[in-house]
């Protein structure tokens, strides 16, 4: 069990924020074992094809067969709305002591495809990286964001509501937190406690967890990754819904849009999701606001748009 001391001034710097780094690394899992991922069972398909082109010597490097990946793949992100170029830079410039340090970690010796020079392993690594990038994610990056962002947009509000305990204990059954020690049971035998000093503490959502993690080498700065809500969304069309209640109230445009809303999401993704302009879903969106049934909040460039106390009841009773 891995276990973080928070005082008052990280209690007050707890935060979260996302990292398309990590989704990469932490994707490599579902690319070994996609029978354990079975919400991104649809990725891993549609991505096979271009997927033939990456390094795949080097990508298989970089998780073992306990589904490990080394801790340099998940930098605590600086700031919500990191940029993977800039992590990828970031990662180029990576200390090649570490570098080979957290890979004996994992795998217990130098892959073959990492020995040799370590800043030649280094350029070969994030080139993968790039390449893997660019194949596999950047068609669906924007999707996969907003629910990142609509989970952070969840915890925030779950903050307001029931305090920091309540939102971390909230998370998951492996995380608990209580007089200022939050307990991290992890798949690892990591058996570390460690004082935050100062730090603050990141809460990285993710698509690609079963279970919350945490870096596994002692001195990282302190993290903990976690299942992001509502990936079951992620490659769904949306199909209209059949409640001819709701639907004689409002029409079944905006009563579709309504229940849909049961997650934070942006415009665009529902525009995404429904097949329709982004322009026809606004105007939907601000007239279910005007009737006071969604409220809204921004994040980043994004409106996220979610269900108000009245749209919930709304929902509720139609559905009954």
């Amino acid at each position: 069990m891995l276990t973080y001391e928070l005082d008052e001034e990280d209690i007050g710097a707890v935060r979260l924020a996302l990292s398309p780094l990590c989704e990469l690394g932490l994707s490599l899992r579902a690319l070994q074992r996609p029978e354990l991922y079975p919400l991104q069972l649809p990725w891993v398909r549609l991505t096979e094809d271009g997927r033939r082109n990456v390094d795949h010597d080097v990508l298989h490097s970089l998780v073992n067969d306990g589904l490990t990946t080394p801790d340099f793949l998940n930098p605590r992100p600086k700031t919500p709305l990191t940029r993977i170029d800039d992590e990828l830079a970031a990662l180029r410039r990576l200390d090649p002591d570490r570098f080979r340090q957290q890979l004996i970690e994992v795998h217990g010796e130098i892959p073959a495809s990492f020995r040799g020079a370590p800043g030649r392993a280094i350029n070969r690594m994030v080139d993968a990286l790039a390449d893997y990038w660019t194949l596999a994610f950047a068609p669906h990056w924007d999707r996969m964001r907003r629910i990142l962002e609509a989970d952070i947009v969840y915890r925030g509000r779950e903050v307001a509501r029931d305090g920091l305990a309540g939102m971390l204990n909230g998370i998951s059954p492996n995380l608990h937190f209580e007089n200022r020690v939050l307990s991290v049971t992890l798949h690892t035998r990591i058996n570390r406690h460690e004082l935050i000093g100062g730090q603050g503490l990141t809460l990285v959502p993710t698509m690609f967890a079963r279970r919350v993690s945490a870096p596994i080498s002692a001195g990282e700065a302190p993290m903990i990754l976690y299942s992001a809500r509502g990936q079951g969304v992620m490659w769904q069309k949306g199909d209209a819904i059949d409640d001819s209640a709701l639907v004689a109230l409002i029409g079944r445009t905006r009563a579709t849009l309504l229940y849909a809303l049961a997650e934070p999401a942006s415009s665009t993704e529902l525009a995404a999701r429904f097949g329709v302009t982004t322009t026809a879903v606004n105007q939907h969106l601000r007239a279910l606001q005007n009737a006071r049934l969604l409220t809204s909040t921004r994040y980043g460039r994004s409106v996220l748009y979610f269900r108000s106390e009245l749209g919930q009841a709304l929902s509720a009773g139609a559905a009954q």
